[in-house]
């Protein structure tokens, strides 16, 4: 494909909530008609134009069976073409490019939804390993993640003092945003200090408790023309999954590297460092931003310290602080292609990253980074 390509169908339109570390008044389906009312206002598309929804949400969070089930009807779902995934959101946006560019639709409602105050997350994230061995020795995410954490930065040499600079950019950063959950000027002391999560990853370096919900709207290309500058093209997509965790090397992410093969072939990107211009990371802990980075060659892994020294260097990383300043288990990665067309249709108000016309959104699942999504998008005025 030419610099210029794309897969006919754009992104629209999107929505969220601000993130909170709890929204108790708020029910599944309260919180998810937040979204898709405004999304329906600022897009003018109505309800009656829609026949196809792909919602996120996952049952163990939610506490019940068929999680979808509750916000079905608000989402526009009753009768017509709904679909649940039950993973990271930046998924179920490529199960909705995917029914858009078939040409079976004009439009696809996206929407994700968690809330993670009303559950207990070692039995919730507990339930993804092995049942008969791994279980039993009460392994959750957490416990994994931070053996996956001492593996990587033994391996690269990053210091404490390295991921508390990382965590002390995006909260700055998360501070220009208003749908952050946390912000705030830290000083590398304060984040090294903060308390002890596990192992080596402290309070400050890994994402909070959240709760919220996020919708974009999906069209096909003779439906997108109309929103002129709003409108963000899709211009390629990947998505892989690694082995099982225990089985492959945690201090690399192959299926991430997959995923960001297919994205950038589809799309014509040769020099990822060099031809993206804001890369929005699904990165929850600080250790996850540098290893993420590698796999999509935003990076080279022997210039990795220089990456984390020199934040203007390449892409522009997280602008909107990124996943460690708070987003919910599923909701992550379909907020980090929101935010990526904010910036693309120059919509990202104070943390807005000038010239930005080629943008990517990541997204990951499961033990360590098992699963990966990856979505590259252009602006309007970037297909011209």
């Amino acid at each position: 494909m030419n610099s210029g390509s794309h897969l006919d169908v754009a992104i629209v339109g999107a929505a969220q909530t601000k993130y909170e570390s709890a929204k108790s008044h708020l029910a599944y389906n309260e919180l998810v008609y937040e979204v898709v009312r405004e999304l329906l206002e600022t897009t003018g598309v109505k309800m009656a134009q829609i026949h196809s929804q792909i919602t996120a949400s996952q049952d163990m969070y939610d506490g019940k069976t068929i999680s979808s089930m509750s916000v079905n009807e608000v989402v526009g779902g009753y009768l017509k073409s709904e679909c649940k995934v039950a993973a990271d959101g930046l998924q179920a946006l490529l199960y909705g490019v995917a029914r858009v560019a078939s040409g079976a639709f004009d439009y696809t409602l996206v929407v994700a939804h968690c809330k993670e105050s009303e559950g207990k997350p070692h039995p919730i994230t507990g339930s993804m390993f092995d049942p008969f061995v791994e279980r039993p020795l009460g392994l959750d995410a957490m416990l994994a993640t931070s053996m996956q954490a001492e593996r990587y930065q033994t391996s690269r040499g990053i210091t404490d003092d390295d991921l508390a600079t990382i965590s002390q950019r995006r909260h700055r950063q998360a501070a220009r945003n208003s749908f952050s959950q946390r912000s705030g000027d830290y000083s590398v002391e304060q984040i090294k200090n903060s308390p002890v999560l596990m192992g080596r990853i402290h309070e400050l370096l890994a994402g909070p408790t959240s709760d919220g919900a996020c919708a974009l709207l999906l069209a096909r290309a003779n439906e997108a023309k109309r929103f002129a500058t709003k409108a963000v093209w899709v211009a390629g997509l990947g998505n892989s999954t690694d082995a099982y965790w225990t089985d492959r090397d945690l201090t690399e992410s192959k299926a991430l590297q997959d995923a960001a093969g297919r994205a950038y072939r589809a799309a014509g990107i040769d020099n990822p460092e060099k031809q993206i211009n804001v890369a929005e990371v699904s990165a929850r802990f600080a250790f996850e931003e540098p290893l993420y980075a590698e796999a999509l060659a935003l990076s080279k892994t022997k210039k990795i310290h220089e990456w984390i020294a020199s934040p203007d260097a390449g892409p522009s990383v997280n602008p909107s602080g990124g996943a460690i300043t708070g987003n919910p288990a599923t909701v992550v990665g379909l907020t980090r292609a929101i935010e990526v067309y904010l910036q693309l249709s120059g919509q990202a108000g104070e943390h807005q990253v000038e010239h930005a016309g080629l943008g990517l959104a990541h997204g990951r699942d499961g033990i360590c980074g098992q699963n990966h999504s990856v979505v590259v998008m252009r602006s309007n005025s970037a297909v011209q």
